[in-house]
Parts: C-alpha cells; structure tokens; sequence
C-alpha cells in the first residue's frame, strides 16, 4: 500500500477524519477526535497504527515488518512497515483492528449516538 490507498482506506472508515496536529510532516486519522492511524512523511515506508495490547506483541512476534512505535506508547501503538511482505488485505484489517480499538474506549454516549461508527470489525 501507499499513502494514497491508506489515505482512501482510512477515510473510507465511518466519521474518520485527517489533519495534520503534529505539523506538515504527519497526516493524522481520526474517528471523534480520537487518533487511529499516523503516517510521517519523513520516512514514508511506515505508519502508525493502535493495537490491542496482547495483539501487538503477537503480531510483533510473527511479522519482522511489525515493531513498537517510536514517540508512542510501545504497549499499544505498532510501526508497520510498507516495505515488507504484508498484503494489502491484512494491512486493511490493521487499519480496522486500529479503528475498532480506538472506537471501543470512546465514552458510550458518543458511541449510542453514532452507531455507524461501531460496525467495523476487524
């Protein structure tokens, strides 16, 4: 994948939003205001994306192109690396496992309100 198609992906997500909070150098993705995914233009052959705690290290441990983020809290959020072998399918389902997670912690009252944005599963 490139940051054309994570972009398309990740706005295609229900009430995901872009900015760039971090400065001209990060695209940020956003659902309700809550980060999801981060791609630096700096080194454009990686992005950031937030992961279940157990899950992060399962994936870390089965794929070398999966490692903790710097600059993030290393418990949750994973560097993916574009380079490797990862099929755009699975990245896809990173970015919505990504989504979900930070869906999931939103207070309830946000979520009863906006049911679309709780029918992503990864």
């Amino acid at each position: 994948m490139n940051i054309e198609s994570i972009r398309n992906y990740c706005l295609s997500l229900p009430m995901a939003t872009e900015d760039m909070g971090f400065g001209e150098e990060y695209l940020l993705f956003r659902v309700c205001g809550k980060i999801f995914a981060c791609y630096g233009f700096v080194r454009e052959d990686y992005f950031v994306l937030k992961a279940d705690p157990d899950y992060s290290l399962d994936l870390r441990d089965r794929y070398v192109e999966i490692s903790p983020a710097w600059h993030w809290n290393k418990k949750y959020w994973n560097l993916i690396s574009l380079l490797g072998a990862l099929s755009d399918d699975f990245i896809k389902s990173l970015i919505r496992h990504s989504y979900a997670e930070v869906v999931s912690k939103l207070p309830r009252n946000i979520r009863n309100m906006n049911p679309e944005i709780t029918d992503i599963h990864d």
